[in-house]
């Protein structure tokens, strides 16, 4: 899928952002990431909420082989062939990965919280290198 084609294809959703990203794009909306569009199709950001509305359609996971083994990538769901020529149903289904990217997106913040808690670590560092030049200047 082309860029030109993906931008169509989202029309009834509204504006989106389309990124260079492994061997396609990432398509994002509101500055979250929502869709994947790969060699191997379109896929959509899925979780518990909406995952049963994929199964219903028979899609499946995302998965790539590496050397050792297969992942399965639970969290974009492969998007139904049916949809592509449905485009308002299609804009419901991107606002509904919007939402579970969303929720996604809410669920990682308590990291951040770790991020926080390593920045005295770089003001001690900091404070070493002032000191050591400091101790330079005065000998």
């Amino acid at each position: 899928m082309d860029r030109e084609f993906l931008i169509d294809l989202f029309a009834d959703f509204g504006p989106v952002t389309i990124r260079k990203m492994f061997s396609g794009y990432g398509i994002s909306a509101d500055g979250v990431n929502f869709a994947l569009s790969l060699r191997a199709g379109l896929f959509f950001r899925a979780d518990e909420t909406t995952i049963p509305d994929f199964e219903a359609e028979g899609s499946k996971p995302f998965q790539y082989s590496t050397r050792a083994k297969t992942v399965v990538v639970n969290s974009y769901w492969e998007l139904p062939a049916r949809l592509f020529d449905d485009s308002q149903e299609l804009a419901q289904w991107a606002r509904a990965a919007l939402t579970a990217a969303q929720r996604a997106k809410v669920k990682k913040r308590p990291k951040a919280k770790k991020a926080a808690r390593k920045k005295p670590v770089a003001k001690k560092r900091a404070a070493k290198k002032t000191a050591r030049k400091a101790g330079r200047r005065s000998s």
